[in-house]
């Protein structure tokens, strides 16, 4: 048995995100009608695990998006740590080709190794690492938490799986998501390893 086994999932759609407008930490968005569907599908398919603990984000779209496992009693903490990186003034901003034409340039910075590169008034890939960090050491120091489920956001998410993976921060696009995939994790002597990744089943089939 692995020391822990850890379900990460992205929050359910929101209506920005069914717009393709960039949220990042600034904005506390809801789920929408397909997001809370979403969670309800992700409910039925792991309402069956006996997760010791729900660790989400500050922003509220993690906390509506695994709402019916808190409502089953299970311990739940909010950590800043886990929250989206912040796009700064690209926020709510409506798609353009000059966003357009930013962030592909951010992109470009980011997978050329170029990690302190960031939006104004936004984080790089290297704050956001600091603060997961903390929050990755906080997870672990509760070695009764056996097996633990974690909701958090699209970009935050790739790059605390570059870090459990051992991959630099610039091999963050390896990992593709959409809204409510799983990643599932196993930590077992010091060593992260990817069970499930990026899997939607529980989308197509509950």
């Amino acid at each position: 048995m692995p020391d822990k086994l850890l379900y990460i999932v992205r929050h359910g759609q929101t209506d920005l995100n069914k717009q393709g407008i960039v949220q990042g930490r600034g904005i506390d968005s809801d789920l929408n009608n397909e997001g809370r569907k979403q969670a309800g599908q992700f409910f039925n398919a792991y309402k069956h695990i006996p997760f010791d603990k729900i660790y989400v984000s500050t922003l509220k779209r993690t906390q509506q998006s695994v709402q019916p496992f808190i409502d089953l009693g299970i311990s739940f903490e909010k950590l800043s740590g886990l929250d989206e990186l912040a796009w700064g003034i690209m926020e709510g901003k409506p798609s353009s080709p000059d966003t357009k034409a930013t962030f592909l340039q951010l992109m470009r910075d980011w997978t050329g190794g170029r990690l302190d590169a960031k939006i104004e008034n936004g984080e790089s890939p290297n704050e956001v690492k600091e603060r997961q960090l903390k929050a990755l050491d906080i997870i672990l120091s509760h070695p009764e938490e056996k097996t633990v489920l974690i909701c958090m956001h699209g970009r935050a998410l790739r790059l605390l799986l570059c870090l459990l993976t051992g991959k630099p921060l610039s091999k963050m696009e390896m990992f593709p998501h959409q809204n409510l995939i799983l990643y599932k994790i196993s930590y077992d002597s010091q060593q992260f390893k990817i069970v499930d990744f990026n899997s939607d089943v529980h989308l197509k089939h509950f």
